[in-house]
């Protein structure tokens, strides 16, 4: 017990003790953060700087690539530099810090994509009032609320994990996860985050089912429209986000939902990696594949014909 008060940093996973499996990973994770964050923020500039963008749906877009760059940078870069300098170790705040970002991006993801699903609701199921219900106005309170639902889920959670004592410093994740870090604590408080945890997995999975719903709407819908090339384009602008969903809500369920027990690290830490990195990178892939628009405002954004 007399180890609660002593913890000023923790020790983060290690991939290797292998130099050049360090460094492997170093490069490894360098490409992965190059890609994702060129990617979103050719999404940014692209609609930013073509005008037949401003809709509703680019601007929930260009929204979601602000919370995947910020996803991202929050725990790749600290885990890059521990390779390259061969350490472990993370400061007491910076762990804070981690643990405060990644519910906060996180919570936004999952409700800016609830956000997009209502949006194409609208857009395909009833087109001739979109244009009065996702107004302007209309799409900064969405926005704004995603963004403040977000900083909610962060706070509580934060708030939750810190306010107890750790009887270890060692987190066996490459990042500060507050379920790995509740394994440390040495109170009975640690049931008072799990509560908090499992109101906000409620709040998921209820954004999940709206979800499903609303495609189920959506898609029922698109098998009435009349001509071929109404359908195609309607499955082309519900594509790219349901294949974005998927992504997200399958690699986070493998993440969380597998089995906790016999669970070797290196198995933690693929699941970890697929959820926390993969989808921020696809992302800008997914939803430029099929949109026509947006592939010529990034042809236009950068000189080519």
């Amino acid at each position: 017990m007399d180890n609660e008060t002593s913890v000023s940093e923790f020790l983060l996973l290690e991939f290797s003790d292998v130099r050049e499996l360090q460094i492997l990973h170093f490069f490894l994770f360098l490409g992965m953060l190059l890609a994702t964050v060129t990617g979103n923020l050719l999404i940014i500039l692209a609609v930013a700087f073509d005008r037949r963008l401003h809709t509703p749906m680019y601007f929930f877009l260009v929204n979601l690539a602000m919370q995947d760059l910020g996803f991202i940078s929050v725990i790749i870069p600290k885990s890059m530099v521990n390779s390259l300098m061969n350490t472990r170790h993370i400061s007491y705040f910076g762990c804070v810090v981690q643990v405060l970002s990644f519910p906060f991006f996180v919570g936004c993801d999952v409700y800016l994509l609830t956000v997009m699903a209502y949006d194409r609701y609208i857009a395909i199921c009833d087109p001739l009032q979109y244009e009065m219900v996702m107004n302007r106005r209309a799409c900064t309170q969405m926005v704004a609320g995603v963004w403040v639902g977000g900083l909610l889920n962060a706070v509580l959670n934060t708030s939750g994990t810190f306010s107890m004592p750790f009887c270890s410093n060692v987190v066996n994740q490459f990042f500060c996860e507050i379920p790995k870090l509740l394994k440390l604590v040495c109170s009975d408080l640690y049931l008072i985050e799990i509560g908090i945890l499992m109101f906000s997995a409620t709040i998921a999975i209820v954004c999940f089912i709206f979800i499903i719903i609303t495609y189920v709407h959506i898609f029922s819908a698109v098998l009435k429209i009349p001509s071929a090339e109404g359908r195609r384009k309607a499955y082309s602008t519900c594509l790219p986000h349901l294949i974005v969903l998927s992504t997200f809500f399958l690699t986070a369920g493998f993440a969380y939902l597998k089995p906790t027990f016999n669970t070797a690290p290196q198995l933690d830490l693929v699941f970890t990696i697929l959820y926390s990195m993969v989808p921020p990178m696809l992302n800008p892939v997914i939803y430029s594949i099929r949109n026509k628009d947006l592939k010529v405002a990034l042809a236009k954004l950068l000189g080519l014909r």
